[in-house]
């Protein structure tokens, strides 16, 4: 459908910018999974998992978004960021 044209390249433009934003993020969980292995630190944290799945939901609630919807991505973002680094650590002591 023509019409809808617009909304639709606009719409996969933010797809692709929340995707690189992603790719940021796994690059920093790159450097933070070095740290942890190099100081001995395990690698889930589960008072900072809990903060930012929060922090997520708060600022999905006060922009008006449902923050049940983000809590439960952000914590799919988080699961596989954890799995991330925890096979990071096994191959670097390996």
């Amino acid at each position: 459908m023509k019409i809808l044209a617009p909304y639709r390249k606009r719409i996969d433009t933010l797809d692709r910018e929340i995707i690189d934003l992603l790719r940021k993020r796994y690059d920093i969980i790159d450097e933070v999974s070095a740290i942890k292995e190099k100081e001995n630190i395990a690698p889930v944290l589960q008072d900072r998992v809990d903060e930012v799945r929060e922090n997520a939901a708060n600022y999905a609630h006060d922009l008006g978004l449902d923050s049940d919807f983000i809590r439960s991505l952000w914590a799919q973002i988080i699961a596989h960021s954890c799995e991330t680094e925890e096979n990071f650590i096994q191959k670097a002591r390996k």
